[in-house]
């Protein structure tokens, strides 16, 4: 096991219900990472910052009408950091994913920066051969190299590329490398502007998508009117509902395999962005809580 650092509380509180990971689905695995980020610091505080607000969301989902925590839910402790670079983190994040995966547990990555979904994201594709990623983000991250390392947060997406297909949501401002490495690779991200009410683009992000999905969440990917407390905000981003409208048929209609949640900068005072990323992480387990017991109904 991977060596864990102190774990203050439990997502959701939940540390009083016998939850120990043989009898739980999910693990939440926080891993409190900064040393890339280029404009706001703090990711490295969003882990703490999630399991804090998780105390109070409401474990009844009115939406799904049910308990989705009943799925079972483990909180790790943090996952200790390794301070020589960004590539030995991403790899202590594979190493700890895969002994996860390896127990048939659904992995949900707290950060941190965004590097290190692609730790999470080696560990799915060792399981699964067709895997491919939806990534939630207002920014492409697809730069070869950025500040000298090629494993710098703006770069997760080429990496990731490397690995297995993206599906890029969201998205709203590239350089003029990334724009380019789009067209020579023949990618088809659904930009900011192509998103509406209509649902038209969700059906297209469905088409794009293999049968097993691994999501990655850039907090950045809402509206910064919504949640401002990101590393690197940008106008024009998506609503509450669209994303939700989105994930619940990405589960409903694929495999949801695992997901990461990264980005998220708390501003002192402002726990509003907080809560609503504590209980992002929560509507994502209920819908895979909602596919799991539809699929027992038979």
């Amino acid at each position: 096991m991977e060596e864990l650092s102190f774990r203050p509380q439990s997502f959701l509180g939940l540390e009083n219900r016998s939850s120990t990971l043989d009898n739980c689905r999910i693990v939440i695995l926080p891993v409190p990472y900064e040393a890339t980020v280029t404009y706001r610091p703090g990711t490295k505080l969003g882990p703490s910052a999630i399991i804090q607000a998780s105390q109070e969301v409401e474990t009844f989902d009115l939406e799904l009408k049910a308990d989705p925590s009943e799925i079972g839910i483990f909180t790790c402790d943090f996952l200790e950091v390794d301070t020589r670079g960004p590539e030995y983190m991403i790899e202590k994040v594979r190493r700890a994913c895969r002994e996860f995966i390896e127990k048939d547990k659904i992995v949900v990555l707290l950060g941190g920066e965004h590097s290190l979904s692609l730790g999470a994201v080696k560990a799915y594709r060792e399981k699964y051969g067709d895997l491919s990623v939806l990534q939630l983000d207002a920014h492409g991250d697809l730069r070869d190299r950025y500040q000298g390392s090629p494993f710098n947060h703006a770069c997760v997406m080429r990496r990731v590329d490397e690995v297995c297909p993206i599906v890029p949501v969201g998205v709203r401002n590239l350089s003029r490398e990334e724009f380019n490495f789009i067209r020579e690779r023949k990618l088809r991200p659904i930009y900011a502007e192509q998103i509406d009410d209509k649902g038209d683009w969700i059906e297209k992000c469905l088409e794009r998508l293999s049968e097993n999905v691994y999501l990655t969440v850039d907090m950045d990917v809402f509206d910064p009117s919504i949640i401002p407390a990101v590393g690197t905000p940008e106008p024009g981003g998506l609503s509450w509902q669209q994303v939700l409208s989105l994930l619940k048929r990405v589960v409903a209609e694929k495999n949801l395999v695992g997901f990461d949640v990264v980005e998220l900068s708390p501003i002192p005072g402002n726990q509003t962005s907080d809560f609503l990323t504590a209980s992002l992480v929560y509507r994502i387990i209920g819908y895979i809580f909602q596919r799991q017991r539809n699929s027992s109904k038979g």
